[in-house]
């Protein structure tokens, strides 16, 4: 049953965040979304002015405001441009949240979150399962981003996909409790959904950097998913099932710094934790709120943290272009985007080159990309088209899902462009020692 008067406190609670908003129109000039398609419903300015009545249209119009509010991909563009700093990306949290209270979940969502992602253990093997499977609906479309398409009814799926790993890294490395070496420092590791089931060796990658500078390790095993698709949907029970759940993996284990490797993870257990978790006990709050402080980029601690510079000669014949590309989590919800750059350059079989835009939206935005596929494969061509201007044979970035819309933009233009985590190309150098 809805609780009106918890809505009507949350409504509330944005009318005050609201009245920042100046409506001055900056936030167009940065925002991919309506840069694509010119409509004032699709900048910030014109959902905010939407939310501003959201106490009546919720009940009036309350799909037509979901559907509006929905066309986002949650960037952060307008945010970190906004000179009244109006926090948007988090009203447009708790309006989706508060918009969801009030008109339930969908049955595909209620089943893909609180029948699967709200139980962890099981999602893993569902996947698992689906590994071998996988092949009979996908064929090969690239060798080079090891990318696929689909086998049957193509025209219905243009998009190229990275298929699920033969075998995800939680069946590689179920758990880790390593004492600490030379560096003195022990962290936590969050693995993340898609670095677990699709990008396992982003994963080794960490461990090994972790390992190589004498860091102990403290993995739990069944990790689960950091909420962050749940939240984006409104879904606040599964997020606050996940994020129960994560805090009693993380509360046996002592840990200075909790490292990621995904920028979404690290941006939704830092700052969305907080802001959106509710219903927990005492104790788990201040477990969470300690937690969230001592969340990391796995980049930003290995430059700021442990002052990694040490860098082995380059060989001979070495000097492949790389680019980089700054998630919207990373740079514009952290501030996090000289320390990849800094950790790509210790890389000396690498000559790095910016490329145009490197910090705006690649267009993937979560469930954005499976729910306008159109729009956000538009925004990822601009993308790929200042990859392929830069002369780069590697492009890193710091998020697993920019890397598979990146992958996916290449990998449909055939291009030769191989697409790595920041922590791979760190990781290559371990190796060469």
């Amino acid at each position: 049953m809805v609780d009106m008067k918890e809505l009507a406190r949350l409504v509330g609670e944005l009318n005050d965040q609201l009245a920042v908003c100046m409506r001055c129109g900056m936030c167009q000039a940065v925002c991919p979304l309506y840069a694509e398609t010119g409509l004032e419903s699709d900048v910030a300015r014109g959902k905010l002015a939407l939310l501003a009545g959201l106490s009546e249209l919720m009940f009036t119009e309350p799909k037509g405001v979901q559907d509006r509010l929905m066309r986002c991909l949650l960037c952060g563009s307008c945010a970190a441009n906004c000179p009244s700093g109006v926090k948007v990306v988090d009203v447009f949290l708790k309006a989706r949240a508060i918009l969801t209270g009030y008109m339930g979940l969908g049955p595909v969502k209620k089943v893909l979150f609180r029948g699967l992602l709200a139980h962890p253990r099981f999602f893993d093997r569902l996947l698992e399962s689906s590994v071998v499977v996988q092949s009979l609906f996908l064929q090969p479309a690239d060798d080079l981003q090891g990318a696929y398409c689909a086998r049957f009814s193509r025209p219905l799926m243009e998009r190229h996909v990275k298929r699920l790993a033969q075998l995800p890294f939680h069946r590689t490395v179920n758990a880790l409790n390593t004492a600490t070496g030379g560096s003195g420092i022990k962290v936590g590791v969050f693995v993340g959904c898609l670095i677990d089931k699709v990008f396992p060796d982003v994963a080794k990658a960490v461990v090994r950097s972790l390992e190589h500078h004498g860091v102990g390790i403290a993995l739990p095993d069944g990790q689960g998913c950091c909420g962050m698709p749940a939240i984006a949907a409104g879904d606040r029970r599964t997020f606050n099932e996940l994020v129960r759940y994560n805090l009693k993996k993380f509360a046996v284990q002592h840990f200075d710094y909790l490292v990621t490797g995904c920028a979404s993870c690290t941006a939704t257990i830092k700052k969305v934790w907080p802001m959106m978790a509710q219903g927990l006990t005492r104790d788990e709050e201040v477990l969470l709120h300690a937690i969230a402080e001592k969340t990391i980029d796995i980049s930003q601690f290995l430059a700021d943290e442990l002052k990694a510079t040490e860098k082995v000669p380059a060989r001979t014949g070495e000097n492949h272009v790389l680019t980089y590309h700054d998630p919207c989590h990373l740079k514009k919800s952290l501030g996090i985007s000289a320390q990849p750059r800094r950790i790509i350059g210790l890389n000396p079989a690498y000559r790095f080159v910016e490329m145009a835009e490197a910090d705006r939206c690649c267009g993937c935005g979560g469930s954005f990309n499976l729910e306008h596929y159109g729009i956000s494969a538009s925004i990822g061509r601009r993308k790929r088209d200042h990859i392929v201007q830069s002369g780069c044979t590697t492009v890193a970035t710091s998020c697993p899902a920019c890397m598979l819309q990146i992958s996916d933009m290449l990998s449909r233009s055939g291009d030769r462009v191989e697409v790595k985590h920041v922590i791979e190309v760190y990781a290559e150098s371990l190796n060469r020692r």
